[in-house]
């Protein structure tokens, strides 16, 4: 009654309060920024005090947003990225049985649900907030127990309400820059805490639990189909349902603009299993696709060398002891045993088997290649009666496989430069400017489409369907250029009912391995000091594989210290008593 001003918007003097103790007017609802004077005196006698209210409350969900936290975020994504294993042929067991109870134990370990939040993390979290007195510090962290399941639908994103009133009133000082509710204080996290949720390590998880139920799909194939586009990863916040708000520290968590790393996913994997204390994994047995002898048999036949090979890579397999269930197998927290990369562990094997027989010294692979093109000249009918098929010739091989290699990686190159970072689907944070940026977006789209007509530019093609094959080759062509059914015996000598190679030389890509601990490789490669066959075969593999050529060289440098390490015991020794 004692405010006497005219409403600004409708002239009336019509007043009301806020709970906030702010004037609105009840004629047009228009709210001022002048307060109400408090009169208190019941706590000091004959004294009067004029107090005027700090007006903060509760900001209220305007644009019908959800409370959300971030591992509910990565729940999401999780629920993406094996769907799409599931429509790439995963086992359906997968989802429910295998990844979603590794998503539980990880978020029970973590401390961020099934477990009573740490005291510590109560008070640090209300030493931040200013209006400390208007929270309730309740113990519990939000349970989540209904949300864990994967197979939920993406609207079932509500939480305990009496836990979540609270969490809420905690995040609107602690959260400002983020959608979530603990979108801050998530990077805030000490750093020490290794373990916090990434993008990378959503497929670390895919790994792990593909690696359990033993499926014919390597780390390689699946961060291959992840660039490809067939799993969800780069901008998978788009698919977030609309009432989950995203904005500020919630894109330094969830948006990516870099290709997944081979060696992280593989790290974070190994570290996940250790710190879920997961049993030792199904044993990987001869039967298995992650057994060398499966994987290396794939990767010849997509490399297009002579099946023959395939019974020389199972004999260093068999020499050496790689095949054995207790190395392939992985037992978390073991430190005495190698972690082993299923797919490079096969590559090096058909790399360290190439050397046994052509050596790859740039002049002995030659040499062999020059007789067996003059055998298939002089000799075509012979050579296919005995041998079952020409004789291999390396030269030839070589420049097949070097132009397809050189057009594959060409398009993958192009492909990456053009790759479209930004999200298709625009962000907006209010339903206010939800009309303007769609708008504009629409606007963007169609300038984009007029202007790619007027200079004539290709429209994309649709994504091509998954395969594990990257190079195909077809033994009905009659150019020549499947070398699967070439023979091998122009290179090789019978020897005591044994056939041998020719040439009993070898030269070894190290003495002496590195401290993989300390350097982060067996062995340092350069191109530079190599043969060039050598590093076109490891070209080749890091194509396929989509790695690092000095990756492969580390487990060609181990498979030959294994395999050679009575001699170079020997040779050791000597240079030792040499030296003294």
């Amino acid at each position: 009654r004692d405010f006497n001003e005219r409403c600004a918007q409708c002239s009336e003097v019509n007043w009301g309060l806020t709970d906030g103790g702010r004037f609105y007017c009840r004629s047009c609802h228009n709210v001022t920024e002048r307060t109400r004077e408090v009169v208190n005196t019941d706590f000091i006698t004959n004294s009067r005090v004029q107090t005027i209210a700090k007006g903060l409350r509760k900001q209220e969900k305007t644009d019908g947003d959800c409370e959300w936290y971030i591992c509910e975020g990565f729940q999401l994504v999780l629920k993406k990225q094996v769907e799409a294993l599931e429509a790439l042929g995963v086992c359906p067991q997968m989802k429910d049985e295998i990844l979603c109870n590794f998503w539980r134990c990880y978020l029970q370990k973590s401390k961020q649900a099934y477990c009573r939040r740490p005291a510590g993390e109560t008070v640090k979290t209300l030493s931040v907030c200013e209006s400390s007195t208007e929270v309730d510090s309740d113990p519990e962290r939000p349970s989540l127990l209904h949300l864990l399941s994967l197979s939920e639908s993406e609207g079932d994103l509500q939480t305990d309400c009496s836990i979540a009133s609270s969490v809420s009133k905690v995040s609107e000082s602690t959260s400002v820059y983020s959608g979530s509710v603990d979108g801050s204080l998530y990077l805030r996290k000490n750093q020490k805490e290794k373990l916090m949720m990434t993008m990378p390590m959503t497929l670390s998880f895919c790994y792990m639990a593909l690696l359990w139920v033993r499926e014919p799909i390597t780390l390689s194939e699946l961060l291959r189909f992840v660039v490809e586009g067939h799993i969800p990863y780069l901008n998978v916040f788009q698919h977030f349902p609309e009432k989950m708000k995203l904005c500020g520290l919630d894109l330094k968590i969830f948006c990516v603009e870099s290709w997944p790393v081979y060696e992280e996913v593989f790290n974070k994997m190994h570290e996940l299993a250790a710190f879920l204390d997961l049993p030792r994994f199904p044993d990987i047995t001869e039967s298995c696709f992650l057994h060398p002898d499966m994987l290396c048999m794939k990767y010849l036949m997509e490399a297009n060398l002579p099946d023959e090979l395939h019974n020389w890579t199972c004999r260093v397999v068999k020499k050496i002891g790689i095949g054995e269930v207790d190395f392939l197998t992985l037992t978390p927290g073991n430190k005495s045993t190698r972690k082993v990369k299923y797919d490079v562990l096969a590559a090096a094997v058909i790399v360290v088997v190439l050397k046994l027989l052509f050596l790859l010294d740039d002049h002995y692979e030659w040499l062999l290649s020059e007789f067996a093109e003059e055998r298939n000249k002089n000799n075509p009918e012979v050579c296919m009666f005995y041998s079952g098929g020409p004789y291999f010739e390396f030269k030839k091989w070589y420049e097949v496989v070097k132009h397809s290699l050189d057009v594959e990686q060409k398009k993958l190159d192009e492909e990456r430069a053009k790759h479209l970072w930004r999200c298709e689907k625009p962000l907006f944070y209010s339903v206010k400017n939800k009309s303007k940026v769609l708008k504009r977006r629409q606007m963007v789209v169609s300038l984009k489409n007029q202007f790619g007509k007027l200079s004539g530019s290709v429209q994309r093609a649709e994504k091509p369907n998954p395969s594990s094959f990257q190079l195909s080759w077809s033994e009905e062509n009659t150019n020549g250029s499947c070398f699967h059914g070439h023979s091998l015996k122009g290179i090789l000598q019978e020897k005591c009912g044994l056939l041998t190679v020719m040439n009993p030389d070898y030269w070894l890509c190290t003495v002496k391995l590195c401290n993989e601990k300390l350097c982060g490789h067996l062995a340092h490669y350069k191109e530079v000091e190599f043969p060039q066959s050598y590093h076109f075969v490891l070209r080749l593999f890091s194509f396929l594989l989509r790695i690092q050529p000095s990756y492969i060289h580390d487990e060609v440098c181990m498979i030959e210290h294994k395999l050679f390490n009575k001699k170079l015991c020997k040779k050791l020794k000597y240079n030792t008593v040499l030296r003294k």
